[in-house]
């Protein structure tokens, strides 16, 4: 007898449930697929600057960081990264962490603790979910974009706490929404709480140069940036390369340097990786027309969809939900669409709650209209599917 022998029961029941996940290599679709699972909403993870700026970074000093900044030093690369991070966000200063899990996770501990109290969107990202989960200050989760219910929150917590923390997502994972964050900044504001947006789903793809969400909603609201206080971005997604990071003021930033866990007692992510995501930050600046080319696809995917019956819910950005409610519909409706060779991924529980699971549909800048034609016919209508 082993004391791991339960797992294989456990196993079994998340088969049943339509929750096993398998492992594979890639999505295991054969070469001449059309992946809409990814995350790589530029195109640029497969861009040979990458490649070339990693390659080069590589033959210059050791691949591994070796330890922690915080033991060993910032490698000049990565000094680099941060100080363009900041100009492209203009902030004063930014950090960059190993994931963009990690940088969710230190920096909401960072920022309060017992005696304080913490608001988050309940449709927040498991990373954020965790970071919450990870200090003691009270926490409070209010309805999805619901600013209402958040305002009555900080009404009845008034005088009551030291310190207050806002956390949101610019853009849902899943609804592919967006967070009202004017409205975020000004309760920020006007109840003296700290505002803490991750724009992983959004840095790179909206605003006029691709700074994300805030930007984005900057541009009806001129006074949000500076209601901001927290930007947790992230270097995986449009940006292709790995990594997250925090932009802000000088002192956020010493002060995360000293007091985030994620980020004091891990080590670095590798020179060359930095390298890579300078290489990619400059493709975002220089060449606007991709993330022009994700909104074009959203909203012609969006048409087509909804033409054929489908509910694509709130959604206004590149990720376009399907709803299908249980776990093994959604796994039907994946399957039936990787038949025809197009990888969408079934998104079920603990990723949704139970009861919505979907069809996430990531448009990437690589897509044509031709492959949204396609993948909208392969999907047929929710008669056919049901």
């Amino acid at each position: 007898m082993s004391s791991l022998d339960w797992l294989s029961e456990a196993l079994d029941g998340l088969t049943q449930e339509g929750l096993r996940r398998e492992r594979r290599v890639g999505s295991g679709l054969p070469a001449g697929a059309i992946d809409f699972g990814s995350n790589d909403y530029l195109g640029i993870a497969g861009d040979p600057r990458l490649a070339l700026a990693a390659a080069e970074a590589s033959k210059k000093g050791p691949w591994g960081a070796g330890a922690s900044p915080v033991v060993s030093g910032r490698s000049s690369l990565h000094d680099e990264l941060e100080r363009r991070l900041a100009a492209f966000e203009r902030a004063e200063a930014a950090i960059v962490f190993p994931s963009g899990f990690a940088a969710n996770a230190g920096v909401v501990p960072a920022l309060v603790d017992e005696g304080d109290v913490v608001y988050a969107d309940a449709k927040n990202h498991a990373s954020l979910i965790d970071g919450c989960r990870l200090t003691r200050a009270e926490r409070r989760v209010y309805p999805h974009n619901d600013v209402a219910v958040l305002e009555m929150m900080l009404k009845r917590d008034s005088g009551q706490s030291r310190r207050r923390l806002i956390v949101t997502d610019g853009l849902f994972s899943m609804d592919g929404d967006f967070a009202p964050l004017a409205e975020l900044g000004e309760l920020a504001e006007r109840h003296d709480a700290m505002l803490l947006v991750d724009e992983a789903h959004a840095t790179g793809v909206w605003g006029p140069h691709g700074r994300g969400s805030i930007e984005h909603a900057a541009v009806q609201s001129p006074r949000l940036p500076g209601q901001v206080a927290v930007h947790v971005g992230t270097l995986s997604k449009a940006l292709g390369s790995a990594g997250g990071f925090v932009s802000g003021s000088g002192a956020l930033i010493d002060w995360l340097y000293n007091r985030a866990r994620p980020y004091v007692f891990s080590t670095a992510s590798p020179p060359a990786v930095a390298a890579a995501s300078i290489a990619a930050l400059e493709i975002v600046q220089a060449e606007p027309e991709r993330r022009e080319a994700v909104h074009r696809n959203a909203a012609l995917l969006r048409e087509l969809l909804h033409a054929a019956g489908w509910s694509t819910g709130a959604s206004v950005s590149q990720i376009v939900p399907i709803h299908a409610g249980e776990a093994e519909v959604a796994l039907a409706l994946s399957s039936q669409l990787a038949e025809r060779g197009f990888y969408v991924p079934a998104i079920r529980p603990p990723s949704v709650p139970v009861g919505e699971s979907l069809l996430r549909v990531s448009v990437s800048a690589r897509h044509s209209a031709e492959d949204l034609r396609r993948l909208v016919e392969a999907l047929g209508s929710p008669r056919k599917t049901e």
